[in-house]
């Protein structure tokens, strides 16, 4: 059996110790104290094997940095590391532990957060220990940074995420695999959000119909007639109005309505002929007036010539643990959107293997955590 493996099935125990730890710290977004709380536990838990630091982030909880001490001389290397990406917050509001327990059931781990994304950042962490452990060097320095607003966007930790990709000569992202396959994920879309805001002309709608002109109508025929028409399937591109709103009363022609429009877009060349489509929206009705607002907020991750060297190179990883490693695409964003738009090579979704992220049956498989704790080793070893 491969050391590494070996390893890994042997200290899995104590990996799903940590996890739970990780989950049981509940850490929505929204709740920086409680996000800053996780990393703290990061560090703590991590402070044997890495040098590790708080980072303020205005308008989040904090960013847990650390630098892994790994034998090798991969510290000297001046060509640039390799930096692991994740990230401490979650979909989950304070006190989901309540209905949804950590638990080891049915050959799974369940909780609120245990898929996306903390079994990923404990599995990357025991990963180096067994480097360290079995002692195996690697070429280059291993840094990681787990960002505390992921869920919302990253608006707030996007920079400092785009500082560390553009030192580093590759990027592993610790979100779950695709499917119970955990296939990687070697490109992304593209995310964005646009608002479109018609104004009208108020009228009472008994007394006075004729003198007005309804910002709902009219919004209804631009959705239904020129935005809803964006979508471009065959190419991967999806448009939808995802929020509605307008009006006051039922007996007065809305003055104003508005939608809110989700964008997905497989190449950065689509963000920007949309871009242009949206702002050539016209009023149907000329004594409406319209606003365009919003466009591309995560670049898209396209699958470069670097990505795919990276996946072979994790593929050949999993054939020599005896594992099959498939590679896949996604409408969902990570932090990979974002370093792999800076040109560096990043390979998505190697962290945990279940299903369910954002919903009740958020769960990890049991017997796939020493698989990938042997994967995300042996990549990081291979990396040169």
């Amino acid at each position: 059996m491969d050391p590494l493996l070996k390893w890994a099935r042997k200290n899995q125990p104590a990996l799903i110790k940590c996890i739970r730890e990780l989950v049981e710290c509940e850490s929505p977004t929204d709740s920086h104290g409680d996000v800053t709380r996780c990393a703290e536990l990061l560090a703590d838990s991590f402070s044997d094997i890495a040098d590790g630091k708080l980072l303020p982030t205005q308008g989040a909880g904090k960013t847990y940095v650390c630098q892994f001490r790994l034998p090798g001389t991969g510290k000297n290397n001046a060509d640039g590391g390799i930096l692991a990406l994740g990230h401490s917050d979650t979909v989950w509001p304070m006190g989901t532990l309540r209905t949804m327990p950590f638990r080891k059931r049915d050959g799974r781990l369940w909780g609120p957060g245990v898929l996306d994304m903390k079994s990923g950042l404990a599995m990357f962490a025991f990963a180096m220990r067994a480097l360290r452990e079995l002692d195996i060097p690697v070429a280059r320095p291993v840094c990681m940074l787990v960002n505390p607003d992921e869920e919302t966007g990253s608006l707030h930790s996007r920079a400092d995420t785009e500082l560390l990709a553009s030192k580093s000569r590759a990027v592993l992202v610790l979100e779950p695999g695709t499917g119970l396959a955990g296939h990687a994920k070697t490109a992304r879309k593209g995310i964005g959000s646009y608002r479109v805001t018609v104004r009208g002309v108020a009228a009472h709608s008994g007394v006075d119909f004729q003198n007005g002109a309804s910002a709902i109508v009219e919004l209804s025929r631009q959705i239904a007639e020129k935005i809803a028409g964006f979508t471009d399937l065959p190419h991967g591109i999806t448009v939808n109005p995802g929020v509605i709103s307008g009006g006051t009363r039922s007996n007065v022609i809305a003055a104003q309505a508005e939608t809110t429009v989700d964008i997905r877009v497989p190449r950065a060349r689509d963000a920007a002929a949309l871009a242009k489509r949206f702002q050539s929206l016209r009023p149907i009705d000329k004594r409406c007036t319209l606003e365009v607002t919003g466009g591309l907020n995560r670049p898209p991750m396209e699958r470069s010539k670097g990505i795919a060297e990276l996946f072979t190179l994790a593929k050949t990883c999993a054939a020599n643990l005896g594992v099959t490693l498939e590679e896949s695409a996604t409408g969902g964003g990570s932090d990979g959107n974002f370093t792999a738009a800076l040109g560096i090579p990043t390979l998505d979704g190697i962290g945990a293997v279940g299903e369910g992220a954002h919903a009740a049956h958020e769960s990890v498989l049991v017997d796939r955590l020493a698989d990938r704790v042997a994967l995300l080793a042996r990549l990081v070893a291979e990396i040169h």
